[in-house]
């Protein structure tokens, strides 16, 4: 049976018990507490009107609407080490969002969902894989399924807000967005689509302002009852991370625990190095020897270095090809080859088709489109 309180109160009751005892609980745990104390309600109070956008408002103007949400808690809920989506994420949504409670048990765990955390204001503890970093305001970290972690937050200043993905939506519906040519779009997917690997993706904004009025909207769908309220959110989240690969991809750094570094400074070195890169020269410059290099590239994107120049140069001659009248010469030398006929081979090995096949079936497909044509 599910009984209700509102968020603030809730909030309220958190840190009065951790002030008071100098004890702290977890959320499933303080609701069992309130259960017993006879805090919590057997109806909700009200229906909070949420049919409003949430953007130019303060920090304290949002806070008392996040205050006013109705909490629909299940008692007598054991704390454990390994969350189940089914436990936390409504039945009727594939994307939950939460402002996170603060004053809560530290308590590592994992879960089979994607958690993404953003600091909206202030700092927090976050630990991953038993190892402690302090995220700070416009930090936003992307969890990976099946990693061990937890966030706490121990002052009254510091929001972050917690969305959390169902893994079969994630890969259905904001996946697409990790697909852009580039190798680190590649690495995203491919790394956090994998349940053998303890990871994570860390993005710093100084657009924190745009970032909070996205999270505030989808955070308010999830209050709202009508069918439209779980594509909104969507539709919000994918605003998010839209945002996040245009504007951010330049800042954010991918931890893998077993490997103990950051692989996206590799990649991000390959990606604007391509065309005149070898492994010797990339090794040299990591400090690295090129078996190891090798490996790891080959560990952790499951291709080798060559076919990742190779997918890069490509790439980039279909966009030369299809944007622009430049000479099949040209394009090769772009794109990183010594002759045109040497290009024109691996063009043709990889798309069953010479560069001037593709150029003429390409551009004469976008010239067959006539905008306002009489149907």
């Amino acid at each position: 049976m599910a009984y209700y309180i509102t968020y603030g109160e809730f909030q309220y009751h958190l840190k009065e018990y951790y002030q008071r005892t100098g004890n702290r609980m977890q959320f499933p745990e303080m609701t069992t507490y309130l259960y017993r104390k006879g805090l919590l309600l057997d109806a909700p109070p009200w229906e909070h009107p949420v049919n409003k956008m949430y953007g130019p408002m303060t920090d304290e103007e949002f806070d008392k609407v996040i205050d006013s949400f109705v909490l629909s808690l299940t008692p007598n809920t054991p704390v454990t080490s390994a969350v189940n989506e089914t436990d936390i994420i409504p039945q009727a949504r594939d994307v939950y969002v939460i402002w996170h409670p603060r004053y809560t048990r530290p308590s590592t765990h994992t879960h089979n969902y994607f958690e993404v955390d953003f600091v909206a204001s202030g700092q927090c503890s976050f630990v991953f894989e038993n190892e402690e970093r302090i995220l700070k305001t416009g930090e936003l970290c992307i969890v990976a399924p099946y990693s061990k972690h937890d966030l706490t937050i121990n002052d009254d200043e510091t929001t972050v807000f917690c969305i959390m993905i169902r893994k079969s939506t994630f890969n259905t519906t904001f996946f697409s967005l990790m697909s852009q040519k580039n190798l680190l779009s590649y690495f995203f997917r491919t790394i956090l689509h994998g349940d053998s690997h303890a990871n994570y993706l860390l993005f710093y904004s100084e657009d924190v302002v745009w970032l909070k009025n996205i999270i505030r909207n989808a955070i308010a769908e999830c209050h709202k009852g009508d069918d439209l309220s779980n594509n909104n959110c969507i539709s919000w989240i994918h605003l998010f991370f839209s945002q996040l690969i245009r504007d951010y991809s330049k800042t954010v750094q991918f931890y893998n625990y077993q490997m103990g570094t950051d692989f996206s400074l590799v990649l991000q070195y390959i990606q604007h190095n391509y065309r005149t890169l070898t492994l010797a020269s990339l090794a040299e410059f990591f400090h690295y020897s090129e078996a190891y290099l090798s490996t790891l590239i080959r560990q952790n994107t499951g291709c080798s270095f060559t076919f990742l120049v190779k997918q890069l140069r490509m790439a980039d001659a279909v966009s030369y090809l299809t944007n622009t009248q430049m000479k099949i010469g040209e394009i090769a030398e772009n794109v990183g080859y010594n002759s045109a006929d040497h290009f024109s081979r691996v063009f043709r090995t990889t798309y069953q088709m010479s560069p001037q096949e593709y150029r003429k079936t390409h551009q004469a497909l976008d010239e067959s489109f006539t905008p306002f044509a009489e149907i």
